[in-house]
């Protein structure tokens, strides 16, 4: 369902569960990242891996690790950009060649309703409006889900452009259905704080597409050359 959201110079992999994982062993290097990991998180990192792994070759890129950086931020091997994302029951892993986007950042969401007094602490006042209006227009859509999904495919797009720190309240995120469609639509997400240089240009925002379907949030932001 991701690739829906993400341009044709973008390839993306998708897995249901720990689907591959058992069959595809990790590299050494990514051993050692898990090497205390609980059973879960070593499933999840190594299925979107697994993900990633696919993803590369599609590109014409051969198999290579995919280590863990400043913040969590995933390492990709020279001359690619990418975003991977997992929940309970779904990984993937997008990848394009940084001649052909800026960056790109993925988040995908169990589509339920987020815990008590995680949306107050992710929205800002005007975020806070817009959700009374489409809750009120669009029930089906777990809005605070969306958000928060919105604000995390931001973060991971804006995090290899600035290698900074993004707080939930430094970007304010519009929402918008597309025509006849209730499950899916874009967002527009207004930086609070001086965007990142891109091709000599300072961006104002980010652009970026939602999808709310089988059980699933799904947002993808992607960061053209200027």
């Amino acid at each position: 369902m991701i690739e829906e959201l993400l341009p044709e110079s973008v390839v993306a992999v998708e897995a249901y569960g720990d689907e591959g994982a058992q069959d595809t062993p990790l590299y050494p290097e990514e051993q050692q990242i898990v090497a205390r990991a609980v059973d879960k998180r070593r499933r999840e990192f190594t299925s979107v891996r697994v993900c990633a792994r696919r993803a590369m070759e599609k590109l014409g890129v051969p198999p290579q690790p995919v280590l863990t950086g400043e913040r969590g931020a995933p390492v990709w091997p020279e001359g690619l950009a990418g975003s991977m994302t997992h929940c309970d029951g779904y990984r993937a892993a997008a990848l394009v060649r940084d001649t052909d986007l800026a960056s790109l950042g993925i988040d995908a969401e169990p589509h339920g309703p987020v815990p008590e007094g995680v949306f107050e602490a992710i929205s800002l006042p005007a975020e806070q409006d817009r959700h009374r209006e489409l809750c009120a227009a669009r029930p089906a859509v777990h809005w605070d889900r969306l958000l928060f999904s919105a604000k995390e495919s931001v973060y991971k797009a804006w995090f290899p452009l600035t290698r900074a720190w993004l707080d939930f309240a430094e970007a304010d995120i519009e929402l918008l259905t597309a025509p006849g469609r209730d499950t899916r639509g874009r967002f527009h997400a207004r930086l609070l704080v001086p965007g990142p240089l891109v091709g000599g240009t300072r961006l104002s925002g980010f652009e970026g597409r939602w999808l709310a379907e089988d059980g699933l949030v799904l947002t993808a932001v992607t960061v053209p050359h200027h």
